[in-house]
């Protein structure tokens, strides 16, 4: 399993701003290894944020993303205390989620 994701999560006002760094390789597929042979495919294909257990927001990544992405992203009517949870799942079944406090 991945490394657990870094999330902060700030409040202000009638939002919140959620930055979440997730440790994923991120293999496109193209690149090829010292011997000349194709790295099979390895990205994150969903992405899922949820605020006290409802869905807030969802995403569907493809190979173009970079290792080790980045996410931002606003909450309407999020509030201080409120939980932030991401999940992400990719393309060989791996999953990982991971929870955070706004502040």
């Amino acid at each position: 399993m991945a490394d657990p994701m870094r999330i902060r999560a700030q409040a202000s006002g009638d939002k919140a701003t959620v930055r979440v760094l997730m440790s994923h390789e991120m293999e496109s597929g193209q690149r090829k290894d010292g011997n000349g042979k194709t790295i099979p495919a390895w990205h994150i294909q969903d992405v899922t944020a949820t605020l006290n257990g409802k869905p807030v927001m969802t995403a569907e990544w493809g190979p173009a993303v970079s290792k080790n992405p980045f996410l931002q992203f606003t909450i309407k009517g999020a509030k201080a205390g409120d939980k932030v949870g991401i999940t992400w799942k990719d393309n060989k079944g791996d999953s990982r989620t991971d929870e955070a406090t706004i502040s």
